[in-house]
């Protein structure tokens, strides 16, 4: 079963009077189903936001990007966390120095001129580091 299959599922499971349409109070009972925790005034946020024609209630596409949101939050939050084993010297960047420690920690041996090289592939702003943006471009 497809991902967008098992979205209908839950957004029907959830959709309890059948209008095809997410209010924030169902919104927070699919939050709480899953074991997470939204008060119905931040329910309500969550709809105004995402809400794509203004109705005060989510439809389906809307309910997806509530989903999608979620994974990558999650993902940008794993990636700060890969992100602070490279940097290291809390300088806020990855620098080659940086690069080649964690490397070798990682089993690869690798020179400081092989750790240039890598970084200026991603170094979008040629300033010699990886800041977050781009060490973030360099892992999707």
């Amino acid at each position: 079963m497809d991902k967008l299959t098992q979205y209908e599922r839950v957004f029907n499971h959830f959709d309890d009077n059948g209008d095809s349409k997410i209010s924030p109070s169902e919104l927070q009972q699919c939050v709480e189903a899953i074991g997470g925790e939204l008060l119905l005034a931040e329910a309500d946020a969550v709809v105004e936001l995402l809400d794509s024609d203004g109705d005060g209630l989510l439809g389906f596409e809307d309910f997806v990007r509530f989903l999608e949101g979620g994974e990558e939050e999650e993902k940008v939050k794993d990636l700060k966390e890969a992100f602070k084993m490279y940097e290291m010297d809390g300088s806020g960047c990855i620098t080659p120095k940086s690069l080649k420690k964690m490397l070798s920690r990682l089993g690869e041996s690798r020179t400081i001129d092989d750790c240039k090289v890598m970084i200026s592939q991603f170094d979008l702003n040629g300033d010699g580091v990886l800041n977050f943006d781009e060490f973030r471009v360099m892992m999707s």
